[in-house]
């Protein structure tokens, strides 16, 4: 079963090893925003769960302090993630990739189609929608 990561950087997984982990992509999309969510996905045996949460999974966050991690069952939510995550994953979006080459891993720049082309900015796509919403809520049109 395919695994689909995407970090904000640091990463311990060794993704894309022969007989180990080549069923694991992990991406890093960095743009204008730092911005890092907690977000998780589960296939859940064909029924999908996502969950939004206050931890980033380090020791030092779980051991010693208070997170939570919360199941979303909205269905616009769900579809919303949904789209997100495959977005994030969608090798039509430009991102980092970490890839094993030769034995050691190495993050490497996915910008352009083979053709050259520019690949999706997923931050830069996700701008305009997020200002309509703004503008809607301030004008109490919701």
């Amino acid at each position: 079963m395919p695994v689909g990561v995407v970090v904000r950087g640091i990463c311990a997984i060794r993704a894309g090893v022969p007989g180990l982990s080549e069923n694991i992509r992990v991406r890093s999309i960095l743009g204008r925003f730092l911005e890092h969510s907690r977000v998780y996905a589960f296939g859940n045996g064909g029924e999908p769960e996502y969950f939004i949460g206050s931890a980033d999974l380090m020791h030092r966050n779980l051991d010693r302090r208070v997170e939570v991690l919360v199941r979303l069952v909205d269905p616009d939510h769900v579809a919303t993630l949904a789209r997100l995550f495959e977005a994030s994953l969608a090798d039509t979006t430009a991102s980092w990739h970490l890839r094993d080459e030769e034995g050691e891993q190495r993050w490497v720049r996915v910008a352009t189609s083979e053709d050259g082309e520019p690949l999706l900015d997923l931050q830069a796509s996700l701008m305009p929608r997020s200002r309509q919403r703004a503008r809607v809520r301030r004008s109490g049109l919701r």
